[in-house]
C-alpha cells in the first residue's frame, strides 16, 4: 500500500500468513464430502458415510442443521431425494462461504479498508419451472452415479435441457454453467478409466448449480444507479478456448460526494480457438466503451449506470461517456485506500472469488524455482504469474522487474497471492507502466500488430463460412 506519509496506508502483510481459526476444520468437512461424490451416493459405503456425517456436523449450529442432518441420514441409507442432495449442496456452499468471509475479513484487517454497506434488496419469492427441475434431476443422477460412474449417456442427457434454457435470458447463466460442466464431463468418459478425479472443482460445479436451479436463486438485482466517475485500475482477462472474459476493476466516486468504492465491470464474447494474443479485444472492444478507455487511460462519467449491491456495474454504454485522462497509478496512490470493499452475493462466497485490488510499492522481488515472491514490508506475498494474458504487454519478467504493483490479492492452494494487473518497471533508465489491459485500445507493439490482425482474418473467415451455410 502507499505510505501513511502520502496519504495511504501500509498493508499488515504480516496478517496474510497468519493462521486462520477453523479454516482447516472447515475445508477438512468440505473435502470429506467431495470424497462421497467421487464413488457416488446411490449405496454409499462406510467412508462415504463418514463425510455425509461430518458434513452434517459441521453446519450442526445453523439454520441448516435439521435439513442437512436428515439429508445426510436419508443418503447413507440409500434412499436420498432431490431435496435431500439439494440440502447436501446447500450445506458444502454454507461452508465455503463461511472460509470466503473469514478470509476476506483478514484481507479487510490487512488492507484497513472499510466494508461497503448491504444495500441489495431481498430477492422475490419465484415459482418452480419445469426446466431448472429437470436440470436438477440430472445433477441429482450424477450425484448418484458419481464422478467414476459417469458415461456419455448419463453426461448427454444434459444436452436438451441446455439448449432449452439458452434462450432465456434468465436461465443462461444457469445454462452455460451446466454446458461447460458437462462437456468436462463428456471429456473424462468413462469414469472408472480416469487416474486423478478433479473432485474438489467438479463438486463445486455440482453443488453451485444444483442450487442455481432453486427458484430465484439466479437472480441479481440491481442495488440501484451509479452517477460519477470511474477510475479504472486494471484490467482481469480470462480466457478459455471458445471464449474470453475481461473484467476492469476499478474505483467509483460518486457524484454526490459519498464514499467511494471499489466495483466491477465485465464483458464476454465467444470465440473461435484461432483467435488469441491481443486479437481477443477485437471480439470485447464492440460490447464496452469502457475498455477502450482503459486502454486510453481515461475515466468514464457514469449517468444512472445500473449497479448490484456487489458492485457489478451492468455496463450500458448508453449510460457512460469518456471522460478526462486518468492515470490507473495514481487512482492506486490517492483513491484506493479510501474506497470501501464490495458485497458478495451470496451465491458467489467461494474462496476461489476471492479478487480484491491492492497497490504495492517498495517490496522486493525474488525468483526461486519458477516461483516469483515480493517481500511486502519483510513478509513473502507469491506472485501468480500464471494469471497474466498474452493479451497484453505484461510479462512475469516486468513483473519480477517492477517496483510498484496494482494487483488483484487472491487465495489458492492455501495461501493469499497476488495477481498483477499492472506494474511500474524501468525501462532505458525511465519509470515506465505496464498494464494487462494495456492493449485494450489497439497497440503499436509489433506482436500486437500481428496478433490482431490474424484475428481479423480468422474472424473473417468464420463469418464467410457461417454466411455460406445459412444460405444453403
Amino acid at each position: 500500500m502507499v505510505p501513511a506519509d502520502q496519504g495511504g496506508g501500509v498493508m499488515r502483510a504480516d496478517l496474510l500468513a497468519e493462521p486462520v481459526d477453523g479454516l482447516g476444520e472447515a475445508l477438512a468437512a468440505v473435502d470429506a464430502f467431495d470424497r462421497t461424490l467421487v464413488a457416488g451416493l446411490l449405496r454409499p459405503r462406510p467412508a462415504q458415510a463418514a463425510g455425509l456425517a461430518g458434513l452434517a456436523d459441521a453446519v450442526a449450529g445453523t439454520p441448516l442443521a435439521a435439513r442437512v442432518a436428515e439429508a445426510a441420514e436419508k443418503t447413507t441409507a440409500g434412499a436420498a431425494g432431490e431435496e435431500h442432495l439439494t440440502a447436501l449442496a446447500a450445506a458444502r456452499a454454507a461452508l465455503l462461504g463461511s472460509v470466503h468471509d473469514a478470509l476476506t475479513a483478514r484481507l479487510r484487517e490487512a488492507t484497513g479498508r472499510a466494508r461497503a454497506e448491504e444495500t441489495a434488496p431481498a430477492p422475490g419469492v419465484r415459482q418452480e419451472t419445469n426446466l431448472p427441475a429437470a436440470a436438477r434431476s440430472w445433477l441429482a443422477d450424477l450425484a448418484r452415479a458419481g464422478w467414476q460412474g459417469i458415461g456419455h449417456e448419463l453426461v448427454s442427457a444434459s444436452a436438451q435441457v441446455v439448449s432449452a434454457m439458452l434462450p432465456d435470458p434468465s436461465l443462461r447463466r444457469l445454462a452455460v454453467l451446466l454446458d461447460g460442466f458437462a462437456a468436462e464431463l463428456a471429456a473424462s468418459c468413462p469414469g472408472a478409466a480416469l487416474e486423478r478425479v478433479p473432485a474438489r472443482r467438479w463438486a463445486d460445479l455440482w453443488s453451485r448449480a444444483t442450487l442455481l436451479t432453486l427458484p430465484g436463486a439466479a437472480d441479481t438485482p440491481a442495488a440501484g444507479t451509479a452517477t460519477g466517475r470511474l477510475l479504472p485500475l486494471g484490467v482481469d482477462v480470462h480466457e478459455h478456448a471458445t471464449a474470453v472474459q475481461a473484467q476492469v476493476h476499478a474505483v467509483f466516486e460518486p457524484a454526490d460526494g459519498s464514499t467511494s468504492r471499489l466495483v466491477r465491470a465485465g464483458v464476454s464474447a465467444p470465440k473461435p480457438d484461432t483467435v488469441v494474443g491481443a486479437g481477443l479485444w477485437q471480439l470485447l472492444r464492440p460490447h464496452m466503451s469502457l475498455l477502450a478507455a482503459t486502454g486510453e487511460g481515461r475515466s468514464m462519467d457514469l449517468t444512472d449506470m445500473p449497479v448490484t449491491a456487489g458492485g457489478d456495474l451492468v455496463w450500458d454504454d448508453g449510460h457512460a461517456r469518456p471522460g478526462e485522462p486518468a492515470d490507473a497509478f495514481a487512482t492506486a496512490r490517492v483513491a484506493l485506500q479510501a474506497a470501501a470493499d464490495a458485497e458478495t452475493a451470496p451465491l458467489d462466497r467461494h474462496p476461489a472469488r476471492i479478487a480484491v485490488p491492492v497497490f504495492l510499492e517498495g517490496y522486493t522481488a525474488r525468483e526461486d524455482g519458477g516461483t516469483l515472491t515480493f517481500t511486502v514490508a519483510g513478509h513473502p506475498l507469491a506472485v501468480d504469474t500464471d494469471r497474466i494474458p498474452a493479451a497484453g504487454p505484461l510479462t512475469p519478467e516486468a513483473v519480477a522487474a517492477s517496483g510498484a504493483c496494482i494487483g488483484l490479492l487472491r487465495w489458492d492452494a492455501g495461501t493469499y497471492r497476488v495477481q498483477p494487473l499492472a506494474v511500474e518497471t524501468t525501462l532505458r533508465k525511465k519509470t515506465v507502466p505496464l498494464h494487462a489491459g494495456g492493449w485494450a485500445a489497439g497497440t503499436t507493439d509489433k506482436a500486437g500488430i500481428r496478433a490482431e490482425k490474424a484475428a481479423t482474418a480468422a474472424v473473417a473467415v468464420l463469418r464467410e463460412r457461417a454466411g455460406r451455410l445459412l444460405r444453403t
